[in-house]
């Protein structure tokens, strides 16, 4: 292994280590074979690789820094030859028929390869539908069952063949009873008729060469019996010394993960006077806990537990956990999966995947799995990747029911696109184009629909950037609106109260996001009299002639009947589907209610179109009076818009004008794009879905629907389980309508955790699978944009050469916090202690197994 200096050894005369001899080093082993700790069960490649080290003493004051010869950490111990040769976490596989041999790898990094690969597991694809093939004239394949009767079993999905964990990683030199060796590493065993007795016959006696290396496997995870440890004699002090230094330093790494702040420093010499937030909250932490103090100042130069390898290795861990948490609460439930990719601050595309289903109490779940940098944005990359992402976290493609994506041709595509070639694999893995994106699409539409819209919102543009340009003029327009505000209050023209009159500026909206128009024009609104005294000061005191002229035509526009009716109009409008979008991208909606909720809110436009004139036309007048802006005749004629008057225009009156060229065509588009883009809500499966809508106490229920739309999951319902699910809903039904605790859930999530309460979800349990199925379908992609948004947290500007692991594991710890918080410092130190081999090692107190693996008993 590469031999790691600190910062402060290159500016420190080095020390040249004492390296023991080969005669020592040989003599130590011999030892080490007496002590009575089974450490002899080792292979001997594995003895090959450890190196002996002295016991771990204090430094001597005076003396040079001990860690100037040895790792500044409780790194991997160093070896003695080939120092150049480094661990490259990629070339793990995860599919046991796609590996590369441990015997292939470098000997000296033998070792971590066997933990990396121990710390996954072995590979069982759980959900998994495993291909049939005909054998002896039937058709077999593989059995999920074998998993939990064979823990050393592996599945490659690949090859479609089985192979044996321990013989992967531990397999001994051919003896005359190594049964089927090379078919369970290599080659994989894929006679499905008699799998089970070459199981048996693969495990063979006691001293089988899969016994063996079963044995090997455990006394390898077992630190406490290596050769290093036996030698360093470390004594019962120091391991709790060292228990209290991993937990200062993993409280430490708690706090930054969960802030998402940088870890180091641009320089962290001892004589820096900023090292970097972690080595800074080290001193801070010594200069006000004494105990901490000298716990952490009387630690040996090699187990300072500061170095940036430490710092990584913990942030691992909690991420690792954090992850099988998730997964464990998955476990082979059925659920859809939200994917998006976006930049980085490096200009790297990263993939960000978010898992959505219903846990065992009945709540609709998103959880972040994790970000994956893609070399391209291609579907086949990113089908490749998913796959990768699901594999290596043991999730199955054939467990997926739901898929959503927002609208990139690569993504929703129908013939090349993610979506297909999802459905390719598994047709059961519904596809919804994500509702808010959608809305997005209607609201541009509808700001498009005519020319008088399209020049408000050009003109509103304006407006914000000019009475913002400058420092000066944004600070003139806050004191201008805080003037008004004080004469409000003098005159009792507004009324104080918590919440109420705050200081406030002008939202500068985006492109991509029209919600921020609705909250522009409500401050354009609220701050009406102080923008147009920004404006005429500009027009006065502008700096340019070009400026000024802008200025003043921006006071002409605002000050026209028209431009104020449209505000007023827009604001309706806009918060009409504002308030849709902030429903739809909530963590727990489902699409049963976003249906319910798209039609409510096409309702309401229709109603605003056929009854809402007057209250806007009089709302508009009342705001003309106030600032005094001209009221045109209604019945006085205008040239059509666009149309000459010297050459003959056509004449409108203003009254057809602002109703039906530009009320009627506004609302009249949002009717026509909420229909086209919502398609959706006429299919077949979302007409079935409906017939679950529990408003009204059920009014759409429809038995025959209902079956038919389980009819469509014909994997997840048999045909016997189809007819018992029309007498379960039956049932359902019946209770549902008829007890008073179900009539106040008008949501079919809260029918689920109800079912859930009572123990309904296990009576009427083909009932539930389908309430299940349908909660799962995903809504918005607003998860996967949240993971972005602190993404760009995490990775800045500052810290654009952040590696893509390392970026994965903080936002895992930093998106999923109330699951980090939650796991104990203690299972999280156990699962760092076991990533690498540790100088010293954790008290017996505190020591558990918390591999994929443990001390397995073999059944026959």
């Amino acid at each position: 292994m590469k031999r790691h200096r600190s910062i402060r050894s290159f500016f420190s005369p080095a020390v040249t280590p004492v390296m023991p001899t080969q005669s020592q080093i040989n003599t130590n082993l011999n030892l080490s074979e007496e002590v009575e700790t089974g450490a002899s069960n080792i292979p001997n490649d594995v003895l090959t690789e450890m190196s002996v080290d002295a016991p771990v003493e204090p430094p001597v004051e005076g003396s040079p820094l001990v860690e100037e010869i040895q790792p500044p950490s409780n790194d991997p111990l160093p070896t003695t030859t080939n120092a150049a040769i480094e661990f490259d976490p990629t070339e793990i596989g995860v599919d046991p028929g796609l590996r590369k041999p441990i015997e292939e790898y470098d000997i000296n990094i033998r070792d971590i390869v066997r933990r990396e690969y121990l710390l996954r597991g072995p590979c069982q694809p759980i959900g998994y539908v495993y291909p049939k093939k005909i054998q002896s004239g039937r058709q077999r394949c593989f059995l999920e069952s074998w998993f939990k009767k064979y823990s050393w079993l592996e599945y490659s999905v690949n090859e479609d063949a089985a192979f044996c964990f321990y013989c992967y990683l531990f397999k001994q030199p051919r003896r005359g009873d190594n049964f089927g060796g090379d078919a369970f590493t290599t080659e994989g065993v894929s006679n499905w008729k008699n799998a089970t007795q070459i199981f048996r016959e693969h495990v063979g006696k006691v001293d089988s060469l899969h016994n063996c290396a079963r044995q090997h496997c455990e006394d390898f995870r077992n630190q406490r019996q290596s050769v290093d440890n036996v030698i360093q004699k470390i004594t019962k002090e120091q391991r709790e010394e060292y228990l209290g230094r991993l937990t200062v330093i993993l409280a430490i790494v708690r706090f930054l993960l969960l802030q998402g702040l940088a870890f180091r420093g641009h320089d962290e010499s001892s004589t820096s006077s900023n090292k970097g937030n972690f080595l800074e909250l080290i001193d801070w932490l010594k200069m006000r806990d004494e105990g901490a103090k000298i716990l952490l100042d009387n630690a040996p130069g090699n187990n300072l537990l500061t170095s940036p390898f430490i710092q990584k290795d913990m942030c691992e861990a909690c991420a690792k956990l954090t992850t099988k948490v998730i997964l464990d609460d998955i476990g082979d439930k059925k659920f859809s999966i939200l994917v998006d990719e976006s930049r980085d601050a490096s200009i790297k595309e990263q993939m960000a995947v978010v898992l959505r289903y219903v846990n065992d109490k009945g709540h609709v779940i998103e959880r972040f799995l994790g970000v994956q940098h893609v070399p391209d944005t291609t579907s086949a990359a990113l089908k490749g990747a998913l796959d990768a992402m699901l594999l290596a976290h043991g999730l199955s493609m054939h467990n997926i029911r739901g898929q959503g994506y927002d609208g990139a041709s690569n993504m929703r595509g129908e013939f090349n696109g993610l979506q297909r070639l999802v459905l390719d694999e598994n047709p059961y893995a519904f596809y919804i184009h994500c509702f808010a994106h959608q809305l997005q699409l209607v609201v541009v539409s509808v700001a498009k629909c005519c020319s008088s819209v399209t020049d408000f919102f050009n003109y509103t543009t304006l407006i914000v950037n000019t009475v913002n340009a400058s420092c000066k003029r944004h600070d003139q327009l806050a004191q201008e609106h805080h003037d008004n505000l004080v004469r409000g209050l003098e005159n009792d023209e507004i009324f104080s109260g918590r919440g109420k009159n705050q200081q406030t500026n002008i939202a500068r909206p985006g492109d991509t996001r029209w919600g921020s128009h609705h909250k522009t024009l409500c401050r354009l609104q609220l701050m009406w009299q102080a923008v147009l005294e920004v404006l005429e000061n500009i027009c006065d005191d502008g700096p340019t002639s070009t400026t000024k002229t802008c200025a003043a035509g921006l006071l002409k526009q605002m000050e026209s009947f028209e431009f104020v009716l449209i505000m007023h109009l827009m604001i309706k409008v806009l918060g009409k589907t504002n308030d849709l979008s902030q429903c739809l991208q909530r963590k727990d909606q489902n699409i049963v209610h976003a249906v319910a909720l798209i039609g409510a809110t096409l309702q309401k436009v229709k109603d605003l179109r056929e009854h809402g004139w007057e209250e806007i036309f009089e709302g508009t007048k009342r705001f003309c009076a106030k600032h005094n802006i001209i009221v045109p005749n209604m019945l006085d004629t205008t040239v059509a818009r666009g149309r000459s008057r010297g050459r003959g225009g056509q004449l409108v009156t203003y009254q057809h004008h602002f109703h039906h060229e530009i009320f009627n065509v506004v609302l009249d588009q949002l009717i026509v794009e909420l229909n086209n883009r919502f398609g959706e809500r006429s299919t077949q499966l979302l007409k079935c879905i409906a017939c679950l809508d529990p408003r009204n106490s059920f009014a759409n229920f429809d038995i025959s629907k209902l079956v038919e739309l389980a009819s469509i999951y014909d994997a997840d319902f048999k045909p016997y389980d189809l007819i018992l699910l029309g007498e379960q809903l039956e049932t359902f039904i019946h209770e549902v309508r008829n007890e008073t605790k179900w009539s106040s859930c008008n949501d079919l999530g809260k029918i689920a955790e109800l079912m859930v309460d009572t123990g309904k979800d296990g009576d009427l349990d083909l009932v539930y699978r389908l309430i299940e199925l349908v909660l799962i379908l995903p809504v918005a992609t607003a998860s996967v944009e949240r993971a972005f948004s602190a993404m760009n947290i995490i990775k800045t500007e500052l810290r654009n050469k952040m590696a893509d692991d390392w970026l994965n594991h903080r936002m895992v710890c930093y998106i999923e916090r109330d699951i980090f918080t939650a796991i104990e410092n203690d299972k999280i130190l156990m699962h760092y202690q076991d990533m690498r081999k540790r100088r010293i090692q954790l008290p017996h107190s505190s020591v558990a197994s918390t591999s994929g693996l443990g001390s397995i008993a073999e059944e026959e």
